[in-house]
């Protein structure tokens, strides 16, 4: 596993449900701020131009638990370490925690893909071994 990178979201009101907490699903957009924040340290993003090609990491797999309920402008700690870097995607684990409980725990995988240019087609490749050196490095 990476080193960890955090990140802090405070919960809008926009973001929980009818008892007040936050909605399931903003978990998974949670995780993707974090993922695009610790990407963008490291000085790649989702899509990029990587050489001529245009290379992006969509993503095939997500899961989430639940462990004890959010509240609007609560701050949520999100913590991204990359658990896996594979021959061509890469698998993130987050942990959610509010004032230092752990909330929540999820995983999230990506596929590295290029775009192809004559059918806007996307087409799995290996990721690149500077991207792997990047997403890999320490802090």
């Amino acid at each position: 596993m990476s080193a960890p990178f955090r990140i802090s979201r405070r919960v809008d009101f926009a973001d929980t449900d009818m008892a007040g907490i936050i909605h399931f699903s903003n978990y998974f957009r949670y995780m993707e701020f974090a993922e695009v924040a610790f990407l963008r340290e490291r000085g790649l993003s989702v899509t990029m131009t990587h050489g001529t090609e245009t290379i992006s990491f969509p993503r095939v797999s997500a899961a989430c638990d639940f462990l004890h309920p959010v509240r609007f402008e609560d701050l949520v700690e999100i913590e991204v370490r990359v658990e896996r870097v594979g021959r061509k995607s890469v698998t993130y684990a987050f942990t959610f925690t509010h004032e230092g409980q752990l909330v929540a725990k999820g995983r999230l995988s990506a596929v590295c893909c290029r775009m192809r240019p004559e059918s806007q087609q996307l087409e799995s490749i290996e990721v690149p071994e500077d991207i792997r050196n990047r997403l890999l490095a320490p802090s």
